[in-house]
């Protein structure tokens, strides 16, 4: 949801050098935090006086900021898993923890969100602390843990689940985060680009940014748990987020983009439900400083939005100077190139507030002002005159404001929320004049072009606007242009009659990771790999990527053909910090018998339809038998299986289970494992928490007490003691193929994963993870 300020101190200390008592045990989402009153006089004045409270209702809406935030889950839709997921949440966990009593608490039984589709969304009173601590809820602490790390399951706040909704995601969009981190809409972004899961490589992409560059490694752990190749993770100010070329029919073109969800860094007043220490630090200054910065986003957001698109504004912030205001701002810039969308009929079920139309602005000192003629000038530069509302009634009228929702927290127990959908009708209208272009032969050619410098010179792309607004490269710096050189100014600047706010410079930053490296159609690392897994002739060797120019590859990579255009046009103006899905994994001890990689687990999804040979087809009881035992022998799998699995030579193999329609008690969903046959025996290279995940589709109950993790390091020597065991799995898969052992023997361990969960801690934990081997999607 809209980010909170990202430059508050993690762990406040008083001037003596103390800290302030709070622990992780007793943080936020409804425990702890006893020393903090919520109470805050000057808030409760401030949104009195704002109205934006309907009559009546204000008791309702403080008592409600003064509670526990509900616990809310989401189940991850674009997977076939869904349902099977659903089903086994409905029918086992959910029913066990009804009626349940804790300290005194009574847990309600988990409740569908009405307004989400599908029953993919629940809420229920359980708190952390409940959740993390009660005997009682341990089993379904460790399911929802393990589901959180194989993507299957995402604990995320309800209003935050709004904003992908609205932006009405199409298998061929692309798609801009533009402050993605921690990553729970990014996830639900990507969800429904793969809506169709026998599509392996959508048409679309998302671009998920952030300014922070270790959020964004928490943004990678996020997304790498859904085994996309149409995801790229970079690292910008996203006020100065630069344009990206891609190319189009053998010419540059522009990248526009078909959907932005735009949720900036905000006050975050809407989370004091589950951010405690809101209530204190509360000041009507926060909003007054952070109204430009939003702005600057939301402008650099529709310059880069295709004509035709859609961009979502969000905040979890209640206050309309960064609300109302900012859009209003935006649409009069715009000149009627945007537009606010109905949006009141996309989500039945959900309660909302219509825009204001009317609000004021207080200093922190408590005096207010209504418009801005009546700014003594010693605050200028505190506030501006874009946070007062229209003065024009026929302006105000067209803006259409009350198409704007604000979510308030006692209308459906939810934290607040405020939501805006822009339409692009036309470009915006500091881009429709001639720049000074970068080049001297374009420079030549504008010259002898007769086109009047005010009209357009339309050329059709699927990439979103004509060609003729690439003058807005100009907001970018250009490639002749001296670091420390100021900004170009915007057309129009000096005249005041069409540009936009100023825009920050971009600022270049050293690129750190590993280049992408793609490979070519004669690679030679292509010929064994095509003729050990008879690889289709359609398999598109050209999206296939490495992180290396020198030395042996260790891993290949994938990605859509569309996020290749990217990267190979844009690899100098870009900080990309992940991208691509892991689909092979070198294994030396597979060259004796014909290709040194194996099949790697995370994308099995992506290649799977593509390979031909090497593939086992098996049972129910033959994924239990694999995700149970270690290294079984090939005579514990059906008799089909089996035959199967002695017609073919030792090394990396596929495992395919196909629903049966008639069988009702087995998964209805396909499945589809990475494995090893041995000289005796099978192996499933399958990482912890996704053998829980299947074990538990096929009935297993995957359970273990906190105490009494077993060694992976024992099970590795193990595993490698045995000679007709599968080889020891190299580098990055030491932990997805030694982490099998018999049912039930593996510990969880972990938290799952929330909407503010990177503000905790998260970030070093996923850094090294995306750090292991500085590889896509680890």
């Amino acid at each position: 949801m809209g980010k909170r300020n990202r430059n508050r101190q993690r762990n406040q200390q008083d001037r003596n050098g103390k800290s302030d008592g709070r622990t992780r045990d007793n943080a936020g989402w409804g425990a702890g935090y006893s020393e903090i009153i919520k109470e805050n006089k000057l808030f409760e004045h401030y949104y009195q006086e704002q109205k934006i409270v309907p009559d009546g209702e204000f008791e309702q809406f403080m008592e409600a900021m003064r509670e526990p935030l509900p616990a809310t889950i989401r189940i991850t839709g674009y997977k076939s898993h869904a349902k099977e997921i659903l089903h086994c949440l409905k029918e086992k966990y959910f029913k066990e923890i009804q009626d349940l009593e804790i300290d005194g608490q009574k847990i309600e039984a988990p409740q569908a969100l009405s307004w989400y589709p599908d029953e993919l969304a629940w809420h229920t009173n359980m708190s952390r602390k409940i959740l993390r601590k009660s005997p009682l809820l341990e089993k379904f602490h460790q399911f929802l843990v393990s589901e959180t790390e194989s993507g299957n399951i995402s604990r995320q706040e309800a209003v935050s689940m709004i904003p992908p909704l609205l932006l009405k995601i199409e298998p061929h969009h692309k798609i801009l985060d533009m402050c993605a981190a921690p990553g729970s809409k990014t996830a639900q972004l990507i969800e429904m680009l793969h809506s169709d899961m026998d599509v392996p490589f959508p048409e679309g992409f998302v671009i998920a940014n952030d300014v922070d560059n270790k959020r964004c490694y928490l943004l990678v752990h996020q997304a790498k748990r859904l085994n996309s190749p149409c995801i790229m993770v970079v690292n910008h100010d996203a006020s100065s987020i630069p344009r990206l070329q891609v190319d189009f029919d053998g010419k540059k073109d522009i990248l526009f983009y078909d959907r932005i969800l735009c949720d900036v860094p905000c006050s975050g007043d809407g989370t004091m439900r589950k951010n405690i220490d809101v209530w204190k630090k509360w000041t009507t200054s926060n909003s007054l400083q952070l109204h430009g910065l939003q702005l600057r986003i939301a402008v650099r957001g529709v310059e880069q939005l295709a004509v035709g698109g859609r961009m979502v504004y969000s905040t979890c912030s209640l206050n309309p100077i960064e609300d109302e205001a900012v859009i209003a701002s935006l649409l009069e810039k715009s000149e009627g190139a945007l537009e606010l969308a109905d949006a009141s009929g996309d989500l039945p079920g959900l309660k909302w507030m219509p825009g204001m139309t009317s609000w004021k602005l207080m200093t922190r000192s408590g005096e207010w002002f209504t418009n801005w003629s009546e700014v003594p000038q010693s605050l200028h530069t505190q506030i501006r005159p874009t946070m007062f509302p229209p003065t024009d009634p026929e302006k105000l009228k067209d803006m259409k404001l009350e198409r704007c929702m604000r979510i308030l927290p006692h209308h459906q127990n939810t934290g607040g929320f405020f939501v805006a959908v822009l339409v692009k009708k036309a470009p915006m209208p500091w881009n429709r004049r001639y720049p000074k272009l970068r080049h001297k032969e374009a420079e030549t050619a504008s010259a002898n072009d007769a086109s009047p410098a005010g009209e357009p010179r339309p050329t059709p792309s699927p990439w979103g606007e004509p060609v003729e607004e690439g003058e807005a490269v100009l907001e970018d710096k250009p490639q002749d242009q001296e670091l420390g050189d100021p900004t170009p100014e915007a057309p129009g600047a000096k005249t005041g009659v069409c540009g936009p706010p100023p825009s920050k410079k971009m600022k270049l930053f050293g690129f750190k990771e590993d280049p992408f490296v793609f490979l070519t159609e004669d690679d030679p690392v292509f010929p064994p790999i095509q003729a050990f897994y008879d690889l289709s002739p359609t398999f598109p060797k050209l999206n296939v990527l490495t992180r290396t120019h020198e030395g042996k590859k260790r891993h290949l990579y994938m990605v859509s053909k569309e996020l290749r255009n990217v990267l190979l046009n844009n690899s100098e103006r870009m900080k990309v910090i992940n991208t691509g899905v892991k689909v092979w994994s070198r294994n030396n001890d597979g060259e004796q018998f014909g290709c040194a990689f194996r099949l790697a687990q995370e994308g099995i999804y992506t290649v799977s339809p593509y390979i031909n040979a090497r593939i086992i087809n098996i049972s129910v009881e033959d994924v239990k038998v694999l995700l149970t035992q270690e290294n079984p022998y090939l005579s514990k799998l059906g008799d089909d299986a089996h035959a199967q699995a002695k017609k073919l030579a030792m090394g990396s193999i596929v495992l395919k289970y196909k629903p049966d329609p008639q069988n009702a008690d087995a998964p209805q969903c396909p499945i589809e494992l990475c494995g090893w046959r041995g000289k005796t025996s099978i192996r499933a290279f399958v990482p912890r928490n996704e053998r829980f995940h299947y074990l538990r589709m096929v009935g297993v109950e995957v359970f273990r007490e906190k105490q009494g993790r077993r060694d992976d390091s024992s099970a590795e020597a193990k595993a490698s003691a045995d000679p007709d065991a599968a080889p020891a799995p190299t580098e990055d898969s030491g932990k997805a193929g030694s982490e099998g052992g018999e049912e039930g023997e593996v510990g969880l361990e972990g938290e799952v994963l929330d909407e503010e969960g990177g503000e905790d801690g998260g970030p070093a934990a996923a850094r090294s993870a995306g750090d292991a081997d500085k590889a896509p999607g680890s």
